[in-house]
């Protein structure tokens, strides 16, 4: 399938770079186009832009305008119930109609259809290139993927693979080679239209999150307050350009805009998981050492795959997440959790050196901030310097997890950390003092040492918790330690002690 899709990338770059050609010999005025939809971009019935497009998705026609940025994905896009035809001459749009019983198909027109013939000789030429470029990448792929197998632990979370087939259904009849983990933007323009709230599960600063259906599954459905427009809009741009499909990061649907009461909502839509989230769950059950060591793995792997760079064909830029807290982790029917909301996300790329710390005023959670964002002497230009302060939340959320895990017949009460330090709203100086000046840490109940499994995670919270940030843990790290203890975890309490 890698070659299958790669070459695709490779025709449909030929046949862009042929009609740029031509193209650029052309007008360099923007086109006029009929515009008609209800997004508020149409002036007299008109808009400017490169390309003029009609659509029909499931019966909801609009006609409108892209960008050069926008039309490449856009005008390609292919699946059930829709049509999309793009062309580049004034007004082309206008009478252009959905076609009937159409199956996926797109039309994209240009003005010179004689262009085709010299096309298809190029295409002609470049297929065994390509066949043969195909052979070559497969041969490297097959290469990195030793020296990656022997730098990656085999020893994974021992639970089911595959908590959300239905959503992976979805995606399979929705979804394109799109550069970004949700639908494509059309789809996902007419999302509000399609799903049916049913119940809010959940209210805070930033608004509400509701459960609703959508295609017979249900979904979840974060409704942003206005004032945090930042947070939906980061959240928004990463979920599509940067591919974050993994088990441990909430899966992105959609997300889209509507009207409601004559005021804007801004919706984000996701996997719904009906534990809701980790301080939700840790309120009402409390944990054997193993169920805890599983949901301590789940978030380090995935805060590992947020903090990691990768460069490949899909790359993948590192995150550093800066707000990682229980409520902002969710937990999965299989025992696992995954993170949520990137709102405050910083997003960095080695590879080709820009860091993007995005624009939002919005700051973290106080109780999680670590030392050095409480006494203001954080680095904000140096990337590591975002990964260390998850790293001392991280070990927080241990902490919580920890709290609430059975151990010789006792278990606490859940609390959030440093509860007995600091009151329930703490300010910003209560959290210094605490923090810096008395460099004070979460107390640890004696019980936890008396387990093989515990005691290992608390010397992790521990290391997590270093005063100097370069000292503590990397998410790497912490995974490797819990995967080793998840791998070794059926063998026996002398040996596992010994190891500890």
């Amino acid at each position: 399938m890698g070659g299958s899709a790669l070459l695709t990338v490779v025709l449909a770059g030929a046949i862009l770079w042929i009609s740029a050609i031509h193209a650029g010999t052309e007008d360099d005025e923007k086109l006029l186009c009929t515009c008609e939809n209800e997004k508020g971009t149409c002036t007299n019935g008109t808009c400017r832009g490169d390309v003029c497009f009609f659509s029909s998705v499931q019966g909801y026609e609009e006609r409108g305008c892209f960008s050069k940025v926008n039309s490449k994905e856009q005008c390609s896009a292919a699946f059930a119930n829709f049509f999309i035809n793009c062309c580049k001459e004034n007004l082309c749009n206008t009478f252009t109609t959905r076609p009937p019983d159409i199956k996926g198909e797109t039309t994209t027109e240009f003005p010179r259809p004689e262009l085709w013939i010299t096309i298809s000789l190029l295409l002609l030429i470049m297929t065994a290139g390509a066949c043969g470029l195909v052979l070559f990448l497969r041969f490297q792929r097959a290469r990195c993927g030793l020296r990656q197998a022997e730098d990656h632990d085999v020893t994974m979370l021992k639970v089911p693979n595959g908590d959300d087939p239905t959503y992976g259904d979805i995606f399979d009849e929705f979804c394109t080679s799109g550069s970004g983990t949700g639908l494509p933007y059309l789809v996902q323009r007419t999302m509000a239209r399609q799903i049916s709230l049913v119940e809010c599960v959940g209210k805070g600063r930033y608004g509400e999150v509701w459960r609703g259906t959508w295609m017979g599954e249900s979904v979840a459905v974060k409704i942003f307050s206005s004032r945090d427009e930042q947070s939906w809009f980061r959240e928004t741009e990463i979920y599509n350009t940067v591919q974050l499909r993994h088990d441990n990061i909430l899966g992105f649907i959609a997300s889209d805009m509507t009207s409601k009461n004559s005021s804007t909502q801004l919706w984000l839509v996701t996997h719904f998981h009906e534990l809701g989230s980790l301080y939700d769950f840790l309120q009402y059950s409390s944990l054997e050492p193993e169920s805890c060591l599983r949901m301590c793995l789940s978030v380090a792997c995935g805060l590992v795959h947020l903090h990691t760079e990768i460069v490949s064909s899909q790359e993948k830029p590192a995150i550093a997440h800066r707000d990682l807290k229980s409520r902002n982790i969710l937990v999965k029917r299989n025992g696992q959790c995954c993170i949520a909301d990137l709102g405050l996300a910083v997003i960095h790329s080695q590879s080709h050196d820009y860091l993007d710390v995005g624009n939002n005023p919005r700051v973290g959670t106080k109780r999680y901030m670590a030392p050095e964002v409480l006494d203001e002497t954080i680095r904000m230009d140096v990337f590591e310097s975002y990964k260390q302060t998850d790293i001392w939340a991280l070990g927080l959320v241990f902490w919580e997890i920890t709290r609430r895990t059975i151990v010789n017949g006792i278990v606490e009460e859940y609390r959030p950390p440093f509860f007995d330090m600091v009151p329930s709203d703490p300010s910003f100086e209560e959290m210094k003092k605490v923090v810096c000046v008395d460099q004070q840490r979460p107390s640890l109940h004696n019980r936890l040492h008396s387990h093989p499994i515990l005691s290992a995670i608390v010397k992790i919270m521990k290391e997590c918790w270093y005063q100097s940030p370069p000292a503590r843990l990397t998410a790497l790290r912490v995974r490797k330690t819990l995967s080793k203890l998840d791998h070794d975890s059926d063998f026996s309490i002398e040996k596992l002690k010994q190891d500890v």
